[in-house]
């Protein structure tokens, strides 16, 4: 079963699970995840450690540690988001007895509850004693959105029935490793060493240092324990442990509070990690001061970030809205991070950033600008490594990497498992060269939602000038079809990543690349066009342009090849010879089939051989691109899309795609809203229950999909609205679903702060807010009205 439901609490918005399920913990853990930015911790319970049914983790955004292990008879290599150490351990017992866990001990009641607003976590469970008496445990957590370093655990005891004295016992524990995902568990996961615990003069304070084995990144934690009972430490190796004997008065309720600094040596402005931890946590006000400043930065958060959409699928949007920001908060800004494609909530893909900002910054873009520039910055200091990465290619210009970590360096890995057969099986993932495209993309559309020059100018155009430097070297010119053709790549929907038979991987002319390589070469022409005059000099120099160099983007620009079959766009030049798969005999016989792949290669078949994909491809180009402009590409390219086409096209992928990512449902619900709005509502509904439902079969359970949740957001904010920040102005063509006709939110444009914007009976309503800023020009269709400084502007929508 699911959450047993979301609703009003006098803490707001809760998700909520009742009854204890050993099953459903792992995605609990998961969706229960609290964090602030800078650092987040699984929702496991605090009494229980790592096995086959909990897993507690603890990340922190950007700390990576790479180990080599031997794999099939291979050495390989992997870099991995660490398991930092384990802060949360808090257990109990009756006094001489065994310690008590849902998983050993009869429980009466379990209740957990995930409130949104405050950002907490609760969390109620009742054991039964051997007297026939009641232990009630109450504890609630917080992961402080006001204060990136600390973190606070508190747990009340209650006794119904006789007194009884309760053992205590809490923890910093270093013993953790990397083992949170099956599918790696050949790999090498122990990533701490010199793991070291102390206690210090301050009362009930205890500490924990460690090094990541390869990194060397230096962690410090330091715990302060709060009771009304004496406390002592215990020395233990690796873990720093603190014990209290409480007797609870039956019906009297015992508060035990723990408080936690974390730090690590990548942080700005510290010396040393242990002695910050522990001077932060010596300072820390009581757990009453801390959750009300936490819930005071996570209201204002909300005021700035929050859609207003009723119903269930609103407090669906709540919840992703609230991952969302527990991975890229304020804090997030500070830091040289990318957007991990499973959030800070578990271990898969080992926390690599892939192209999932593609999905995530236009929706920060227009609420937190200062992250999205922040996770520009990422891939700015990584261009250096891209440009390597070229030219180890013999290519110019910048090669962004498929899956990226502390560095700039390609981390997708050269082998990965198929669990149905066991077999591994080499990873040609890493051809997915049209990263790069994805981060000019969010340069271009960070930059046209805050009009911020600066970085468009200065670091925006030194990495748009060498993405397109790349992909005009990458375009071989092909004289019998006249046109320029990029070989040897790998497209969006992963599956086909080689021709049948070949020995060498990688396909031509995939469309979504070539397409948008194009974009990127046209822009870019732009961008040098507009720039000042001094600024174009340096880049030009900077970058050792040739002179001839522009005249080739041009034309690249214009011919590349895009191919077609049977009158709808092709994913790759040869797509339209592959087979057709029999799609009712494979539902038939698997029911779920989104891992066709994995489904295939264990029968010893391949999916290169099928016109089968794992999501969308072809149709990511209208994700991207409104159909005007996607039309205009093509027309540039000396293409003719229609609408018959594009519809067409729609349809022959929409029944040839398995929907093996969480990613898929959610860019085929946005086009099919502007396609075919009758068969947009079932993909919008998988888009928000991906997670929740843990639609992949168990992948929840190892980290939420962040790309998915930011896109359902954005699906409202952008897909729904047709909002585009275009020219210096908002233009907007909204098509209503009659599922989801009313709402509304709040953004930042140019300066202005919380511009309203509300869809409601084919009425929209723009509010701007008084300041000393201009006016907004506002494009609804054929019309511009301009809306000032506090004005309200309500235009009738037509169909």
């Amino acid at each position: 079963m699911g959450p047993t439901g979301m609703g009003p609490t006098s803490m707001g918005p809760t998700w909520e699970y009742d009854g204890y399920r050993p099953e459903e913990e792992r995605l609990r853990e998961s969706l229960c995840t609290l964090g602030n930015g800078y650092f987040a911790t699984r929702g496991a319970l605090p009494e229980c450690t790592a096995d086959d049914i909990h897993y507690p983790g603890t990340y922190v955004a950007g700390c990576y540690d790479r180990l080599t292990s031997e794999v099939a008879g291979r050495r390989v290599e992997n870099e991995d988001m660490v398991n930092l150490p384990n802060w949360l351990p808090l257990r109990f017992r009756i006094a001489g007895g065994a310690w008590l866990t849902p998983d050993t001990a009869p429980v009466t009641e379990h209740h957990q509850v995930l409130h949104l607003d405050p950002g907490l976590l609760e969390r109620r469970t009742g054991y039964g004693l051997p007297d026939g008496g009641t232990l009630h445990v109450r504890q609630l957590r917080l992961v402080h959105m006001a204060d990136p370093h600390l973190a606070a655990l508190r747990t009340e005891f209650t006794v119904e029935g006789d007194d009884v004295e309760l053992e205590v016992e809490a923890a910093l524990d270093g013993r953790v490793t990397n083992a949170g995902v099956d599918r790696y568990r050949d790999l090498d996961g122990r990533h701490l060493t010199q793991v070291q615990t102390g206690t210090t003069a301050a009362p009930g304070t205890v500490w924990l240092r460690c090094h990541t084995r390869t990194s060397r990144i230096e962690c410090g934690l330091a715990a302060r324990l709060t009771a009304d009972a004496p406390v002592t430490a215990v020395y233990e190796p690796e873990r720093a442990v603190q014990h209290i004997r409480v007797r609870p008065a039956p019906g009297r309720t015992v508060t035990v509070d723990k408080t936690v600094a974390l730090y690590t040596s990548h942080d700005p402005a510290i010396g040393d990690p242990l002695d910050a931890a522990l001077d932060h946590v010596a300072a820390a006000p009581d757990f009453d001061a801390l959750r009300e400043a936490h819930a005071t930065a996570w209201e204002q958060l909300w005021r700035r970030t929050a859609l207003e959409v009723p119903g269930e699928e609103g407090s669906i949007l709540r919840l992703h809205l609230f991952h969302v920001l527990q991975t890229l908060s304020p804090h997030t800004a500070d830091l040289d991070v990318g957007v991990p494609a499973r959030g800070l909530h578990g271990e898969a893909y080992r926390g690599h950033v892939f192209w999932d900002e593609l999905f995530v910054l236009p929706y920060l873009n227009l609420h937190l600008p200062e992250v999205s520039r922040a996770l520009l910055h990422y891939r700015h200091r990584r261009l250096d490594a891209a440009c390597q990465a070229a030219r180890e290619l013999g290519r110019r210009g910048a090669l962004y990497p498929w899956q990226s970590g502390s560095d700039g360096r390609e981390e997708t890995q050269q082998l990965h498992l198929n669990p149905r057969s066991g077999r591994w099986l080499p990873d040609h993932t890493r051809l997915q060269h049209h990263v790069g495209s994805a981060v000019a993309y969010n340069i271009w559309q960070y930059c046209e939602a805050t009009g911020d020059t600066d970085f468009l100018h200065g670091e925006g155009a030194e990495m748009m000038l060498h993405i397109a430097r790349f992909w005009a070297d990458s375009a071989h010119y092909d004289a019998h079809l006249g046109r320029h053709r990029i070989r040897g790549v790998v497209g969006p929907d992963e599956y086909h990543d080689a021709y049948p038979g070949a020995e060498a991987p990688g396909l031509d002319d995939n469309a979504y690349t070539n397409v948008t390589a194009a974009w990127v070469l046209t822009r870019t022409l732009e961008l040098l066009s507009a720039l000042p005059e001094p600024r174009r000099q340096e880049l030009i120099e900077s970058a050792g342009l040739e002179e001839d160099e522009p005249a080739r983007w041009e034309a690249v620009s214009r011919t590349l090849h895009v191919p077609f079959h049977d009158g709808v766009i092709s994913q790759f030049e040869g797509y339209g010879d592959l087979a057709e798969l029999d799609w009712h005999g494979y539902r038939m016989r698997y029911d779920d089939i989104r891992r066709l792949d994995r489904i295939l290669e264990a029968e010893g078949d391949t999916v290169n051989r099928y016109k089968a994909s794992k999501q969308a491809d072809v149709l990511m180009l209208g994700y991207l691109f409104s159909a005007s402009e996607l039309r205009s590409l093509f027309h540039r390219l000396g293409y003719r899309l229609d609408e018959r086409t594009w519809s067409a096209t729609v349809d022959h992928y929409l029944h040839r795609t398995s929907h093996g990512s969480t990613l898929s449902g959610l860019v085929h619900g946005w086009v099919l809203a502007r396609a075919r709005r009758a068969d947009a509502w079932a993909f919008v509904q998988e888009a928000l229950s991906g997670d929740i439902a843990d639609l992949q079969g168990g992948t929840t359970g190892e980290g939420i999909h962040l790309g998915a949740m930011a896109g359902s957001l954005d699906l409202v904010q952008r897909g729904l609205t047709g909002l585009e920040t275009r020219g210096g102005a908002l233009c907007l063509d909204p098509v209503p679903l009659p599922e989801l006709s009313s709402y509304g939110f709040s953004i930042r444009y140019h300066g202005h702060w919380g511009v309203h914007l509300r869809l409601r009976s084919s009425l929209l309503e723009i509010a701007v807010p008084s300041s000393d800023r201009g006016l907004i020009d506002v494009c609804l269709r054929d019309r511009v009205v301009p809306v000032g400084p506090g004005e309200t502007a309500r235009l009738a929508v037509t169909e």
